[in-house]
């Protein structure tokens, strides 16, 4: 079987079918989300795959799917993820300029405890219910979380339910801590 390339924003993305799913979602942290939206892969332990088992044989075991056509969803996946995230850098220029964004945390109560950005508000039941029937759909919020995975789910989940205007801020609160507010204590969950 051969790799399949994707020329993407100047950038070429390869996906050889004999990498192991645990080293696909190391470069493609987005391929589960998007195995499981376009194939019902992964999402739960009925369909899920081990992580040393390989692309080419979760592709097999499921119903023999073209892996051509998956790692091209995966690609396509990874490049829209890609326009949805900020940089620390620019979510900080953002931020002084005039209608700036709203920043949600989505992190656990205690990450939040231990450190979070002034100006961003903790997700809560209320505050989701709140966004969900009340914010204009294409009001600009980031969302963010340690090192920008689940704000990057938090983002997509939204856009998935008609939000125009959301963005993941990329490497979370541990990238803006090193990039634009070191006084900020980086720390480590265990």
């Amino acid at each position: 079987m051969g790799s399949v390339t994707v020329l993407a924003v100047n950038v070429t993305h390869t996906i050889d079918p004999d990498l192991s799913m645990s080293e696909l979602l190391q470069r493609f942290p987005g391929a589960q989300r998007a195995l499981f939206r376009s194939y019902h892969i992964g999402g739960c332990s009925s369909c899920g795959f081990r992580p040393d088992e390989t692309l080419a044989q979760v592709c097999e075991r499921n119903g023999g799917l073209p892996v051509e056509e998956v790692t091209e969803t995966i690609l396509a996946s990874h490049e829209a993820e890609q326009k949805i995230q900020i940089s620390p850098e620019d979510l900080s220029r953002r931020l002084q300029e005039p209608n700036p964004p709203i920043i949600v945390d989505v992190r656990g109560r205690e990450e939040w405890d231990a450190v979070h950005i002034e100006t961003s508000e903790f997700l809560t039941q209320e505050l989701m219910q709140e966004m969900m029937t009340a914010w204009p759909k294409d009001r600009e919020i980031v969302f963010l979380c340690h090192h920008g995975v689940r704000s990057l789910d938090a983002a997509s989940y939204f856009a998935g339910h008609g939000f125009s205007n959301v963005k993941s801020l990329s490497g979370g609160i541990d990238a803006w801590s090193v990039k634009v507010d070191p006084s900020l204590p980086r720390y480590h969950v265990e």
